[in-house]
C-alpha cells in the first residue's frame, strides 16, 4: 500500500468556489460539477480499488484528478480546462508510503495510440516494400564498376539482389514488420510491459480493445502483480473479469460511491449473467 485516502473537495467546497467565481456548472467549469453528482467525496484505498459506474459518472475525471495531483507518469494528454489545476490544489492525499517514481497512469488513449504507432510502422515498411520490390530487380541487371570506396555500399546491395530471392532481400532491406499480433494481443502486452513491480498504477477501462479471453489474461496478471509484486492498483472498468479481481474494494457511482457487496451485484456484470441465463438451453445443447 502506498496511497492511502484521497479527498476531493467537496459539494461545499465546490460551491464556494463556484459562488466567487460568479458563474455556474452550467459555464464548462470541468472538472467541477462532476463529482458532486455521484457523492465521492473521497476515496479509502485498498490494495486494489475500483471505480465502478456507467459512461459520465466520472471514473476518468477522479483517476485523472488523483494521478495528477501525485504527478504520476503518463503517455498521452488528457481532457483537463483552465480550472483543472485549482481542483487538483483543492484535493488531499495521505499515503502509507512514499510514491515510487516508476508509478504511472495508464489510459485507454495510451493504448490507442500505441497501435496507431505500430500502424504508421506497418504502412511505412509496406510502402518500403513496395519501392524495393523495383530496386530487387533493377540491381540483378545492373551493370556496375566500382571506383571508389563510396561504391561499396551500393556494390553490397546488388550483391545481396543476386544470391537471395526477392523475399527474403525485402525483408532484409525494410525490416519485419510488427503487425503478426492481434490488436488485442498488443494491448495486453503493452500493460505487462508498462506496469513495473513495487509501483501504484492508475488503470483507466483497461479492458478496452481487449477480448474477453484477453480481459482474463489481464486480470490474472494484474492479481499476480499485486499478490507478489507488491503493486497497488486504482482501476476504473465496466468489465466483470476486472470486477471479480480477488479483495478489490469496489466503489460503485451508480449508486452515490457506496461500496459494493459484491461485484456480482452490479448492474454491467448482471446484464451479462441475465443473458446467458436466458440462452442457457443453448449451451447446454451443444
Amino acid at each position: 500500500m502506498y496511497l492511502s485516502a484521497f479527498y476531493f473537495p467537496g459539494a461545499e467546497a465546490e460551491f464556494d468556489f463556484m459562488r466567487e467565481l460568479k458563474t455556474t456548472y452550467d459555464q464548462s467549469v470541468y472538472p467541477y460539477g462532476v463529482l458532486p453528482k455521484v457523492g465521492l467525496d473521497e476515496i479509502i484505498f485498498r490494495p486494489v480499488t475500483i471505480l465502478y459506474g456507467g459512461n459520465g459518472s466520472g471514473k476518468s475525471t477522479a483517476l485523472n484528478v488523483i494521478a495528477e495531483k501525485l504527478r504520476l507518469n503518463r503517455s498521452s494528454a488528457y481532457n483537463r480546462s483552465r480550472f483543472f489545476e485549482d481542483f487538483v490544489d483543492a484535493c488531499r492525499v495521505t499515503q502509507e508510503e512514499a510514491i515510487p517514481k516508476e508509478s504511472r497512469i495508464i489510459t485507454s488513449d495510451d493504448v490507442f495510440d500505441m497501435m496507431l504507432d505500430i500502424r504508421a510502422v506497418n504502412e511505412g515498411i509496406d510502402r518500403k516494400r513496395e519501392t524495393l520490390r523495383d530496386d530487387y530487380y533493377a540491381l540483378k541487371q545492373e551493370r556496375f564498376k566500382i571506383s571508389s570506396l563510396d561504391d561499396l555500399e551500393h556494390l553490397h546491395r546488388i550483391n545481396q539482389a543476386r544470391s537471395k530471392t526477392m523475399s527474403r532481400f525485402i525483408e532484409g532491406e525494410s525490416g519485419k514488420s510488427v503487425r503478426e499480433r492481434s490488436n488485442g494481443e498488443s494491448a495486453l502486452m503493452y500493460f505487462q510491459g508498462k506496469i513495473e513491480m513495487d509501483t501504484l498504477c492508475l488503470l483507466d477501462e483497461p479492458e478496452n480493445s481487449l477480448s474477453p479471453e484477453n480481459q482474463i489474461l489481464l486480470a490474472d496478471f494484474l492479481a499476480e502483480s499485486v499478490r507478489y509484486c507488491g503493486n497497488q492498483l486504482v482501476i476504473s472498468t465496466h468489465s466483470p473479469f476486472l470486477l471479480a479481481l480477488p479483495g478489490a474494494k469496489i466503489i460503485d457511482l451508480d449508486n452515490h460511491s457506496r461500496i459494493a457487496d459484491s461485484w456480482t451485484q452490479l448492474k454491467n456484470p448482471r446484464v451479462y449473467y441475465d443473458f446467458f441465463r436466458k440462452h442457457a438451453a443453448e449451451f447446454d445443447n451443444e
